[in-house]
Formats: structure tokens, sequence, C-alpha cells
């Protein structure tokens, strides 16, 4: 099963140690204090079959936010449209900045006893972009 494979590597990636530099990982992209994993990713393209895409990674991420609520709490989403126009006027550490580009929406938690943060999101914003479903963790807290 898809989520039980997508919940295994976001619990892998909690004790994961963090790369010295920025660059692509055997998940997606790692760098000091993240990892963005692309947990699924569709075709870009056609604008029906994109929006198929879409749909399905809402459900698998909300079937992934279900099974990561069960241990660690229900959250609400979290606006990442927020985040997106305070990175004109401010420094915002950079994996929410990135994560905020590619995604309107994300469920987060604080994994208690790692110093680290999980937030599951659907990569749809760019069309021009294949849509992803994405798994960050990070040390730095949410802004």
């Amino acid at each position: 099963m898809d989520i039980a494979r997508h919940i295994a590597l976001i619990d892998e990636l909690c004790y994961r140690p963090f790369p010295a530099e920025h660059g692509p990982s055997d998940v997606g992209v790692s760098g000091p204090g993240h990892h963005l994993a692309v947990l699924a990713a569709g075709t870009d393209g056609d604008p029906g079959v994109r929006a198929v895409t879409i749909d399905q990674f809402e459900k698998d991420r909300d079937a992934v936010y279900e099974l990561l609520a069960s241990r660690w709490g229900d959250t609400d989403p979290y606006n990442l449209q927020t985040v997106l126009l305070r990175t004109e006027r401010e420094d915002m550490a950079r994996p929410w900045a990135e994560l905020s580009v590619r995604a309107g929406v994300a469920h987060l938690w604080e994994v208690e006893g790692t110093g680290r943060w999980v937030a599951v999101a659907v990569a749809d914003r760019d069309t021009s972009q294949e849509v992803q479903l994405l798994a960050l963790v990070t040390e730095a807290d949410p802004p």
C-alpha cells in the first residue's frame, strides 16, 4: 500500500541525519536542517489528467494525515499562502519558503523527542510543473 510506504519514509526521515549541503537526495532534495521528499509524482500536461492527479494526491495526503494524526494529534491545515506572502517581506527558513512556493496548504506536526517538524502537502501551484505529494521534515519551526 502506498500510504504505508509514505508513513515509513516519513518515519525514517524523522531520524535521518541532515546533509551539510543542499542538493538532490534519494527521496527528493535535502539540505542543512531539512529533507523534502517526493512521495508521489504525476505527469504535467493535460489539464484533465492534472485535475484527477490533484484529487488523488489530496486523498492520499488526507489518508497520511489520518494516520499521523492518530499518532501525533489532530492539527488544523496550515496555510502556506500566508508564508508565501511573508517571503516577499522577510527572510523565511528555506524549507518553509520552498514548500510555500509549491503548495497552498499543508498538514503539520511537531514530532516529540526529535526536534523536527513534519509537513505533508500537495504541490500543485505551478501548472508548468508536475503535481507532487510532498513530505517535509525539518528542524526549522514553521513561520
